[in-house]
């Protein structure tokens, strides 16, 4: 049934001092890596990397991931105020458009659960053909930043941000991508929808 969908390559980035040095089991990837089996339809190539807050190993990675054909590139953690975070300097910095969108819905969404989601500063910034997102570093922020809040009958509260990202990759030149509808709803205008295709 894979075949009917578009395949598609997505750099996941886990971004941690201690992870890194093994000081502790690193959950960014693995939970990153769950969210988006769940939610696409796509068959997903991963590329994950796991890199201390060092912003030119963060720069060089996401480089790396964008020239190696990821459409899309998520990276978790470094995106507070403390002073290793880094994640968002590291990512500006090979930018070449930035999508402030992104991090405004992040913050609102997360603001419902705690208020120190103001000290949150992630961005997400296109660079060529890809789309890069910094997401919050917990597993159970991840999930609701990229799912959004819904009520007890299944309905959204709040967007989430992944919602927008297929259209946002149709439109800088990548695959189609396609999600369940059970766990995030994708929008896009009715132009842009690609009619079912057999599998």
């Amino acid at each position: 049934m894979s075949e009917a969908f578009d395949p598609v390559r997505v750099g996941i980035v886990s971004v941690s001092d201690r992870a890194a040095t093994g000081v502790y089991e690193d959950k960014g990837l693995p939970a990153l890596k769950d969210w988006l089996s769940r939610a696409l339809k796509n068959p997903i190539a991963f590329e994950p990397r796991l890199i201390p807050d060092e912003a030119e190993r963060i720069s060089a990675a996401l480089v790396e991931l964008v020239d190696a054909g990821c459409s899309l590139v998520l990276t978790t953690g470094g995106t507070g105020p403390a002073r290793r975070d880094v994640t968002p300097e590291a990512t500006l910095a090979i930018a070449d458009r930035e999508m402030p969108g992104f991090g405004e819905q992040m913050r609102q969404v997360s603001l419902k659960f705690v208020p120190t989601a103001i000290l949150s500063r992630q961005v997400a910034v296109i660079r060529g053909e890809s789309l890069i997102i910094n997401l919050p570093g917990q597993p159970k922020a991840i999930q609701e930043t990229l799912e959004g809040l819904k009520d007890e009958q299944g309905q959204p509260l709040v967007s989430g941000i992944f919602a927008a990202v297929p259209y946002c990759i149709d439109l800088i030149g990548g695959p189609y991508l396609e999600t369940r509808d059970e766990v995030c709803k994708a929008f896009r205008p009715k132009s842009a929808v690609r009619p079912p295709r057999a599998a």
